[in-house]
């Protein structure tokens, strides 16, 4: 005889023996039918699947690259570098310094990264080094405010203040490109070695460098004059050296001043 599918059946036949006078273990009965409910019951529907993480990109400079391209504004070009995490300093930084000042400006300083305060305030040269960096532009009538745009070849504080390395600094040269080209300045100023050096592709000391113009090319072919100074924190180190930091300066007024056709 087949065993019985549903509950009712299972009752109709126990009630069926007792009046046979058959004895019947109920508690068997009700683990019976426990069981045949939970084989009729579907099956409990399982938790959806997680989305699929983003795949890490193999090589974050081309990814780096692929993004400052498709960026048509500063705003845009700033978002992009912010959501970035191809650099291995990001991780460890508060902020992600990106620029500061006026968009458009025929003057640009590209310093070399941020340091403790430009970390906590999230702005470059805010530092001791960048309040001397504002009043040597104002020795020559530029300000952030007015008309001079301030950024770095690095956007994330390295720990312990040091030099960005050159894997750090080729992961951001496609955003700073990108900048170049979107500001479109009519001369770069690189404050320090590590930029110059960076930007300019050589391993010349900020010495020789120092107070010479050399021509900048991004790789979307936008040429620009570019004059490398002595960074404002060498020259608070080193004060007797403010004298050829001047003298820099009265270049980089003279140059503007042509660039600008005044």
């Amino acid at each position: 005889m087949p065993a019985p599918t549903s509950s009712p059946a299972l009752e109709s036949l126990t009630d069926w023996w007792e009046e046979m006078g058959v004895a019947v273990d109920h508690v068997q009965v009700e683990a019976y039918l426990k069981a045949a409910e939970g084989a009729e019951s579907p099956p409990p529907q399982q938790d959806a699947a997680p989305a699929p993480r983003r795949r890490k990109p193999t090589n974050w400079v081309d990814e780096a690259r692929s993004l400052a391209s498709g960026c048509a504004s500063l705003d845009q070009l700033k978002a992009a570098i912010e959501g970035f995490d191809g650099s291995p300093l990001k991780a460890a930084a508060q902020t992600t310094v990106v620029y500061d000042g006026t968009p458009g400006a025929a003057l640009m300083v590209i310093g070399e990264g941020p340091g403790a305060e430009e970390d906590r305030r999230g702005l470059p040269f805010v530092g001791k080094a960048g309040q001397l960096l504002d009043r040597m532009l104002a020795a020559i009538g530029r300000s952030r405010e007015t008309n001079a745009l301030i950024s770095n070849v690095n956007y994330w504080r390295p720990p312990g203040n040091r030099n960005p390395d050159e894997e750090e600094l080729a992961v951001c040269r496609p955003f700073v490109e990108r900048m170049i080209e979107l500001a479109k300045p009519k001369l770069i100023v690189a404050a320090g070695g590590v930029p110059a050096k960076a930007l300019l592709e050589t391993p010349d000391g900020i010495m020789r460098l120092r107070g010479t113009e050399h021509v900048f090319t991004t790789s979307g072919g936008y040429a620009v004059p570019l004059i490398p100074l002595l960074h404002p924190a060498y020259l608070l180190r080193r004060p007797q050296e403010k004298s050829r930091a001047w003298r820099d300066l009265l270049l980089v007024e003279e140059r503007l001043g042509e660039l600008e056709g005044g």
